[in-house]
This record gives structure tokens, sequence and C-alpha cells, in this order.
């Protein structure tokens, strides 16, 4: 990224403000990244804790397999997802609250002694599933955050705060050589007079 200026105070100036804003916020947005690569790491622990529970919950499903064919399925629904938001490192990011269910009633003479423990384990089941979203989304933006955080680091730190310092230094060096020219010019100026006026 080329950084456009000219050669006088004003530009000087405006880049110097616009240094020194960058070098200032530069710890907070590195202390940030920081943060958001921490809670990644927490995030990405999360999910595969979950995904393991979700594996175990899977497998004692699929030992009684064979049962579920007679099960009716539905006999649970799943109302509402109750949810919050909370920021971490400054992202918004989703809360599990609670999850509603309904259960339809069913017949406990007619129907298999198993079906009430079958109901309770497809609500842990759903639980854990909709938990496993709920850490895939928040890791997702979690990660979103952190790759533009480091991308706004990387960007001051080896683009915008070098660009100005360049940009600052040539103009230094203009400004001076400018003056070093109109102090010679002058010198030469009052040379001139002199030998003029002596000469008269």
């Amino acid at each position: 990224m080329a950084i456009t200026f000219q050669y006088n105070k004003t530009s000087l100036q405006n880049l110097e403000k616009n240094l020194k804003m960058r070098v200032r916020s530069l710890p907070t947005i590195k202390n940030k990244e920081s943060a958001l690569r921490m809670e990644v790491k927490k995030a990405k622990s999360e999910i595969a804790g979950i995904e393991q529970d979700f594996e175990q919950r899977i497998a004692s499903y699929d030992r009684m397999l064979a049962l579920w064919g007679e099960f009716d399925t539905s006999l649970l629904h799943v109302d509402d997802v109750k949810m919050n938001v909370k920021k971490i490192a400054g992202v918004r990011i989703p809360v599990l609250e609670e999850v509603v269910y309904s259960t339809k009633p069913f017949s406990v003479f007619n129907s298999p002694k198993w079906f009430a423990d079958g109901l309770t384990q497809l609500k842990e089941l759903a639980q854990v599933g909709i938990e496993r979203e709920f850490a895939a989304q928040k890791l997702q933006l979690l990660e979103f955050a952190r790759k533009k955080t480091t991308q706004k680091v990387n960007l001051f730190e080896k683009v915008q705060i070098p660009g100005y310092e360049d940009a600052i230094r040539k103009i230094k060096r203009f400004m001076e050589d400018e003056e070093n020219l109109s102090k010679s010019s002058q010198k030469i100026v009052k040379m001139r007079h002199s030998t003029e006026s002596t000469n008269v």
C-alpha cells in the first residue's frame, strides 16, 4: 500500500499524526490477537470434548439399534433453543442457554419398558448435538476475528508504520534540502550585492 503525501508541512503533520495513532494502537491490537488466539485454542479443545461425548453417545445408541427400530421418534420434539450473546475478546458469541423439548404422551403399559430411558437418551443426544453446533459457531467466529486481527497487526507492523516513517523521512529530507537551497541562494544574492556595492 503506497502512502500518498505531498512535500509540505501539512502533509508531514498528518503523516506524523497517523503514525502516532498506529504506533499507539498496535500494542492493544496485539493483545487482542493473543487473547483471540487463546480463545480459539480453548474453543478447539471444547469442540474436541463435545465430539468425544457425542461419539460415545452415538456408540451407546448404536448398541441398541435393533430396539430403536420400534421407537416412535415423533414422541420428542425440540420446541425452542434459547440463547444469549456473550462478548469474548470483543467478539459477540452466541451462548446456549437452554433447549426446550416437548414430549408427546405415550402409554407406559403398551410401550416397551425402555421407552422412558430412550426418551432421556434421545434428549441427551439432541442436547450434545446442539451444543456441538454452538461450539462450532463460536470457533468459526473467533477464528474469523483472529484472522482479521492478525491481518491488521501485519498491516500496521509491516506496511503502514514503515510506510509512514519512510514518507516522513522523505518529506523532512526534501524540506531540509529546500531550506539549504534557500540559504545558499540567499548567500549568493548577498555576495553579489556586496561585490556590486564594492565595485560601484
